[in-house]
């Protein structure tokens, strides 16, 4: 899959549920691309692409304008598309889901969002490790927290 920036977007591939980046916003208000525009003249005159080889741990894309990037961080935006597509397998309701909930989030600005599965069947739930937790609590802890337990008792 190779992937252009067309301007004030972001594209992120779910790759087994972590965010991929697959652009870099091109945002006037970063100091670097305003004089990068400016140098050239008002536009964007030199492109970059981004290229990834997709395989059976790709899942989907989130291609979306800055209005869904000022409200979700790209790894919410696919924990988020993630469960949607659990319930329903569908991206073009996912791609609404998404919208709609950047609207709940007051997103202000332009809301464009298409998602694309590269798999038939929903994403897999996830089975994460857990660590070996240690819990301890000092004896004056503990002594505080009875002594708060009682009061709460009388």
């Amino acid at each position: 899959m190779v992937v252009a920036n067309a301007g004030d977007c972001r594209a992120v591939l779910s790759r087994r549920g972590k965010a991929v980046e697959m652009s870099r916003d091109h945002k006037p208000i970063c100091s670097k691309e305003r004089k990068r525009i400016e140098a050239s003249g008002g536009y964007v005159d030199e492109g970059a692409l981004m290229g990834t080889r997709l395989t059976e741990e790709d899942e989907f894309l989130i291609i979306g304008c800055d209005g869904l990037w000022d409200v979700f961080m790209s790894q919410n935006a696919v924990d988020f598309a993630r469960r949607r597509l659990q319930e329903h397998n569908d991206p073009a309701m996912c791609s609404k889901d998404l919208v709609d909930e950047a609207l709940k989030r007051n997103s202000s600005d332009n809301l464009e969002v298409v998602v694309v599965c590269f798999q038939p069947r929903p994403p897999p739930n996830l089975v994460i490790p857990r660590g070996r937790v240690h819990q301890s609590i000092s004896a004056k802890g503990l002594r505080e927290l009875q002594s708060s337990l009682d009061k709460l008792e009388n």
